[in-house]
């Protein structure tokens, strides 16, 4: 197979729910400088300098169950989770990518003790539930399945999901104002749909930004999906290979995002490992690639990569308002980060693109090969 190709196989999710899948994604804030700043409230799409640790408020602070349940006051953190912080609007002081990084907890990037649920968690066996309630509040749930929505604001916080669907959780066209925050998705491996494999553990096929943000993400060949969105925080892991329907190694990616976004895509923050071998179907940790349409105004700001055959696929010919800043490509996994290599299909070119302070994880920088 030629490493710089993508080839996307995803069973039942072909044709035009493919490309609206792909061409969709998620916003919001970041935060890793957890003593100088206050809390950041539950339910903020930013976190301004000052905000008050409690919230205001979700919306309906109802569950997706037959009980329901207020949440509207940030709950205590329980022992080993300290409660996330964020600077002004989403911004905070960054690890340095200048000097040698060990491990991604270890120089201030996410992992397990920055992400998830802070609260204990009740079971709910819920199957394939699908959500029809504007401004739904999903607090405190530990799922067994899957969430579809077809509903406008709804959030997820505090919250376990397991499945064994396609996705962990969806948002459907023509609705809005997803936000996933501090959850752990992940699904059982070998119980999938495409042939005991799952695809995405937060997909957008929406047409509008959503906020995934301090969560912990694992087994899903394509974990976080979307065109658009604000992506913040989390901590990607554990990505289990699988054989899809079609006989094939599906390829596997931490973040991906197929082109032709109206909107921005933000990716700031987050811990993006992708330990899948490179017989396996292994892609990228960040994957932009031209699938639907033209790669445009991405943010790649801040992030621990490691793994894939690149760790980061950066748009292609064509590609604009791509600004690529204050990463580190680890050494995790590959000595180049990425099997073969840092960072494939970069135009150096276009529009409003920026490459700058990107670095390996022992400090040394990285430059990137333009797009052939």
């Amino acid at each position: 197979m030629n490493p710089m190709s993508r080839r996307i196989s995803q069973g039942l999710l072909t044709g035009p729910l493919l490309a609206a899948l792909l061409a969709v994604m998620a916003v919001a804030c970041s935060g890793s400088d957890r003593a100088a700043s206050p809390p950041c409230p539950d339910d903020a799409l930013t976190c301004p300098t000052g905000a008050s640790p409690a919230s205001p408020g979700a919306g309906r602070s109802t569950t997706a169950g037959d009980d329901s349940r207020t949440g509207a006051s940030a709950p205590p953190s329980p022992a080993g989770k300290p409660a996330a912080t964020a600077g002004a609007r989403g911004t905070t002081k960054k690890p340095s990518a200048r000097a040698a990084c060990a491990s991604p907890g270890a120089c201030g990037f996410p992992d397990t003790r920055t992400t998830g649920p802070r609260i204990p968690l009740t079971p709910h066996s819920t199957g394939a539930l699908t959500v029809r309630t504007d401004g739904l509040v999903i607090r405190g749930w530990d799922i067994t399945g899957s969430l579809d929505i077809y509903a406008n604001d709804v959030t997820v916080i505090d919250t376990k999901v397991t499945s064994d669907n396609w996705w962990g959780i969806n948002l459907r066209p023509g609705y809005r104002g997803l936000r996933v925050l501090h959850s752990t998705i992940t699904a059982v491996p070998g119980k999938g749909p495409d042939n005991g494999g799952v695809d995405y553990a937060v997909s957008n096929m929406g047409g509008s930004s959503i906020e995934v943000g301090w969560c912990d993400v694992s087994v899903f060949g394509d974990a976080l999906a979307m065109g658009q969105g604000n992506l913040h925080d989390n901590y990607v892991h554990d990505i289990a290979p699988f054989i899809n329907r079609d006989g094939e190694w599906q390829h596997t990616n931490a973040v991906i995002s197929g082109g032709g976004n109206t909107g921005q895509l933000i990716i700031r923050h987050n811990t993006l490992l992708n330990p899948t071998g490179l017989k396996q179907g292994a892609s990228g940790s960040i994957g932009l690639f031209a699938d639907t349409g033209v790669v445009r105004n991405v943010v790649v700001d801040h992030n621990w990569l490691a793994g894939g055959a690149y760790a980061l696929y950066g748009g292609d010919k064509g590609a604009t308002g791509i600004k690529v800043t204050g990463n580190i490509f680890s050494t995790q996994y590959h000595p180049a980060s990425g099997g073969y290599g840092a960072v494939a299909h970069w135009n150096a070119g276009g529009a409003g693109n920026v490459w700058r302070d990107n670095r390996m994880s022992d400090g040394r920088p990285v430059r990137p090969e333009p797009s052939p």
